[in-house]
C-alpha cells in the first residue's frame, strides 16, 4: 500500500527516527573530540561524555519536511521531562549535565522556543527569568495533561535551580535529515579519501557502527563507545583503497546456501574428488572459491581494479603453477600406475592449498595478503570449461570429457 506522506497515520517519520539515532551519532561523534564517549539509549536518546565530564543528553526528533517547533510542541515538552527527571537524580546545580534537543524543525519565529537555541546559549538571568515566565505563561494556555504533569515537577525547582536547568537546554532546529548525513560525512569528514572511493568506505563504516549500535542495544556490550573507534576504523578501511592494497571484506563469510561437498559438481570440485581430496578440505576449497568470486565481484562494482588487474593476476598464478607442475610431474610417464598419478596431483594440489597464500609475488598487490584471493584464484582458473589453465591430476585433461560426460 503506498502511504500519502500527509496521512495523520503514517509511521514513516517515527520509523525513520528509530534509524535516525546511530547515523546522527555517528555525524555527532566525527565532530566532537576524539575522547568522547557515547552511549545509545541510556540517560536520553544519546548520550556524550567528554573528558571533562560533562554530560550531554541529546532527544533527537526527525520529523516530517516543513514541520515547526512551537511553544507547545509536545517533543519540546517530552524532551524537557525526560531532562527535568535526570537532573534531579544528579544532585541538581550540581549535576554534569546539559541538554540538547536536534530537530529536524525549524523553530517557529513567535515561538519562545527561540530563546533556547544555538545563539542564545549563553544566557543572563534577565533573560532566564523572561524565559521562565514564558514556559509558565505556555503552560497556563495549555490543556494538556502531560504539560501538567511537568508543571508540578518543574515548579518543584527552587527558582535557582529552574534558572540554572533552563540555562543548559539548547535546541539545534534545522538538524540534517537522515537522507543527507552521508553526503556531510563523505564531504566534511572523508576529504582525504579519494572522491570515487568514499561511497564504498562510508557503506563500510556505516556497517560497522550499527554493528556497534546493535552490541550497546542488546547489552554484548555494555561499555561507551568513543570516538577514536571511529576514526582508527575509518582509517583502517580507507587504508584498504590505496593504490597496494585492496579492501578484504568476505573473510569468514559463508554461502547462504549450505555447502553440499557431495553433490557439488562444479569443475573445479571435480578436479578434487579426481585425487582423493577429503571432504573438509574440499569444503575449504568451496570457501576459498566463495570467498574469491564475491570479493572480485564487489571490486569490480567498486571500480577499483585498474584495466587488466585481474587477467595479470591469473597470468602470475598459472605461470608459478606451471613451474611447480614441471617439477612435480617431472618423472611420470605414460606407463606410471594410478597411484603414482594421484599422489603427484595431491602434491601439486597441497602446494597451492598450504602454501601459495603466503607467495608474495603471487599477490593481486602488494598489501594482499589474505589467503583466500590466491586459493581462490586457482580454483576459478580450475573451474573454468571453455578454458581450463590449472589441474590437478597429471591425467586431467585427457579424461576430461569423460570425467564431465561432454565433449567438452
Amino acid at each position: 500500500m503506498i502511504v500519502n506522506p500527509t496521512d495523520n497515520y503514517s509511521a514513516g517519520e517515527q520509523g525513520l527516527g528509530y534509524i535516525y539515532q546511530p547515523r546522527f551519532a555517528l555525524l555527532q561523534l566525527l565532530k566532537l573530540p576524539e575522547n568522547t564517549s557515547f552511549l545509545i539509549e541510556k540517560d536520553d536518546d544519546l548520550d556524550f561524555l567528554d573528558e571533562n565530564g560533562i554530560k550531554t543528553l541529546s532527544s533527537l526528533k526527525h520529523k516530517a519536511i516543513g514541520d515547526k517547533l512551537t511553544d507547545l510542541n509536545i517533543d519540546f515538552w517530552k524532551s524537557i521531562r525526560i531532562w527535568l527527571t535526570r537532573y534531579k537524580r544528579d544532585d541538581r546545580i550540581n549535576s554534569n549535565l546539559r541538554f540538547f534537543l536536534f530537530t529536524t524543525s525549524s523553530i517557529s519565529p513567535s515561538s519562545f522556543l527561540n530563546k533556547f537555541s544555538l545563539e542564545q546559549m549563553e544566557k543572563n538571568s534577565e533573560q532566564l527569568d523572561k524565559v521562565i515566565s514564558e514556559i509558565e505563561e505556555a503552560i497556563t494556555k495549555s490543556q494538556s495533561k502531560l504539560i501538567a504533569a511537568i508543571a508540578t515537577e518543574f515548579n518543584e525547582l527552587k527558582n535557582s535551580e529552574k534558572s540554572d536547568f533552563l540555562s543548559r537546554v539548547v535546541i539545534f532546529d534545522n538538524s540534517p535529515r537522515i537522507i543527507d548525513i552521508p553526503s556531510i560525512i563523505k564531504n566534511q569528514y572523508m576529504r582525504s579519501i579519494r572522491s570515487e572511493f568514499r561511497n564504498a568506505i562510508f557503506e563500510r563504516i556505516e556497517g560497522w557502527w550499527n554493528d556497534l549500535i546493535i552490541e550497546q542495544l542488546s547489552r554484548v556490550r555494555t561499555d561507551a563507545i568513543y570516538g577514536y573507534e571511529i576514526s582508527d576504523k575509518l582509517h583502517q578501511i580507507a587504508e584498504e583503497y590505496r593504490s597496494d592494497n585492496l579492501p578484504i571484506t568476505f573473510r569468514e563469510r559463508v554461502p547462504a546456501q549450505e555447502i553440499d561437498v557431495e553433490k557439488d559438481n562444479r569443475l573445479f570440485v571435480v578436479q578434487l574428488r579426481e585425487i582423493g581430496v577429503s571432504s573438509s578440505r574440499i569444503r575449504n576449497a568451496i570457501l576459498d572459491y566463495y570467498r574469491a568470486f564475491e570479493q572480485r565481484s564487489v571490486w569490480a562494482r567498486e571500480n577499483i581494479l585498474i584495466s587488466k588487474e585481474i587477467e595479470n593476476f591469473e597470468d602470475r598464478l598459472v605461470d608459478e603453477w606451471s613451474r611447480y607442475k614441471d617439477v612435480v610431474f617431472e618423472d611420470l610417464n605414460e606407463d606410471t600406475a594410478e597411484d603414482v598419478l594421484i599422489a603427484a596431483g595431491k602434491a601439486l594440489y597441497r602446494w597451492v592449498d598450504i602454501d601459495s597464500g603466503n607467495i608474495h609475488s603471487l599477490r593481486i598487490r602488494e598489501r594482499v595478503r589474505e589467503p583466500y584471493v590466491i586459493r581462490g584464484g586457482f580454483h576459478i582458473l580450475a573451474n573454468n570449461k571453455s578454458n581450463i589453465r590449472v589441474y590437478w591430476h597429471p591425467n586431467f585433461m585427457q579424461r576430461l570429457s569423460s570425467i564431465l560426460g561432454t565433449n567438452i
